[in-house]
């Protein structure tokens, strides 16, 4: 029995990651020089990109609001938040955002496509996989962040 080409990736989850999604999530992470990034899978170019940034003085209702209402998406959201000890501390969230309106094939695709480009995001801190605004609710982010 021969198992030869069940690692080549199939066309649903073969999509590579740009460059350029890369280095704006890098800005995130090491420069602070934004406060969320939402990325968009590109199907003509098989390749995840980048679709929204939010400079470091948006809010966190700016970026839920950034995500769409009927179609999926990725987003890093840089969380800042006092500890108990009164320290200011910061952490990585990455959302999975797939609302139940999205079509089908849509979500598949976000679905199949996920582990790939979640592994090339270095210094995530968690994860969200939400269908709907309360899924990403703020609170949300501070319970897991404590």
């Amino acid at each position: 029995m021969s198992f030869r080409g069940l690692s080549k990736p199939n066309a649903t989850s073969g999509m590579g990651v740009a460059d350029q999604s890369k280095n704006t999530y890098h800005e995130l992470q090491r420069k602070k020089t934004h406060r969320y990034v939402v990325f968009k899978i590109d199907e003509l170019k098989n390749q995840v990109v980048v679709e929204k940034t939010g400079n470091p003085t948006e809010s966190y209702d700016d970026f839920v609001a950034s995500l769409p209402d009927n179609d999926c998406r990725y987003a890093v959201y840089d969380f800042d938040f006092v500890t108990s000890e009164n320290c200011q501390k910061s952490k990585i969230f990455f959302v999975a955002w797939s609302p139940s309106t999205s079509r089908i094939r849509a979500k598949m695709l976000y679905a199949t496509s996920k582990e790939r480009f979640r592994r090339e995001l270095q210094g995530i801190h968690y994860e969200i996989q939400a269908t709907d605004p309360t899924e990403v609710d703020l609170d949300i982010l501070r319970e897991r962040a404590n």
